[in-house]
């Protein structure tokens, strides 16, 4: 058994297993590559709504959680699961607990040297999915179909030797309404880690990989599995930042997947 892992924690979210959009097998070959002592997976890693429609669960889909089982078993890392939007149905069974390792929870209090960071997936600020879920449910449509226009679009982009392009990035960037939406969201997120006497909030849900600081409350999200790629990591002296997940197809298998950390690291 290895005694020693690479980072004290690793948070990542919105894989949406069992869609055709998630990429599965990045994020299987993430956890690979990196150890930790804590795994928190938060929220939207399983797509139960898209799984009662037209979803289907695949090989690589089971894949992850069999590498989440094994950072267990070789580096005895505790994982904490916290319920989104997205894979609700965990509502059944929480909180629930499984030997001394595993544990399915609404919200998350972690301590990360001096300070305190309340983790919660974020949908609970979204009155679109909380309020009017058939609303919600459509949004799901239209974000799924862009990814299917866009999965084309990069086949094309391939191609011509041009790099990935996110349409629904570009979208949601582009929007005014939605712009405002993220900068809304942020700064509740902030305020609910203020009120819960908390240094920061971790997040996810809206897809956008970020590290801010909002009047001395930290900020950051975990971005996604679909697009983004990317997760947040905590070094052994309780240093935070992004990493990103990259894949050259023209390099050799050796080279094929690798792991940028993010240029902005917050240190205690």
């Amino acid at each position: 058994m290895k005694s020693s892992t690479q980072f004290r924690t690793i948070v990542l979210s919105d894989i949406h297993l069992g869609t055709a959009g998630s990429k599965a097998k990045e994020a299987t070959e993430f956890l690979r590559n990196y150890s930790c002592q804590k795994l928190i997976l938060n929220g939207d890693i399983i797509d139960g709504w898209q799984l009662k429609q037209y979803g289907t669960w695949k090989k690589k889909h089971t894949a992850f959680f069999k590498t989440v089982l094994k950072q267990i078993v070789h580096y005895d890392t505790k994982v904490i699961y916290l319920r989104g939007n997205h894979d609700d149905f965990l509502d059944q069974v929480m909180p629930l607990k499984v030997g001394k390792n595993f544990s399915i929870r609404k919200d998350y209090t972690l301590n990360s040297g001096s300070k305190k960071f309340y983790i919660t997936h974020g949908d609970v600020f979204d009155s679109i999915t909380s309020q009017m879920k058939w609303l919600a449910y459509l949004g799901d449509l239209g974000y799924t179909f862009l990814l299917w226009v866009n999965k084309f679009y990069n086949h094309y982009r391939t191609w011509r030797g041009l790099p990935y392009y996110s349409l629904s990035q570009r979208i949601k960037g582009r929007i005014k309404q939605a712009v405002s939406y993220i900068s809304d969201y942020e700064q509740k997120l902030t305020e609910l880690a203020r009120a819960r006497n908390c240094d920061g909030v971790i997040c996810g849900h809206i897809h956008q990989p970020a590290i801010h600081n909002f009047d001395g409350i930290l900020y950051m999200n975990s971005g996604d599995w679909v697009e983004s790629l990317s997760a947040l990591v905590e070094d052994h002296d309780g240093n935070w930042s992004l990493l990103y997940y990259t894949s050259d197809l023209d390099e050799d298998e050796e080279e094929k997947n690798q792991l940028a950390p993010y240029s902005e690291t917050i240190q205690h």
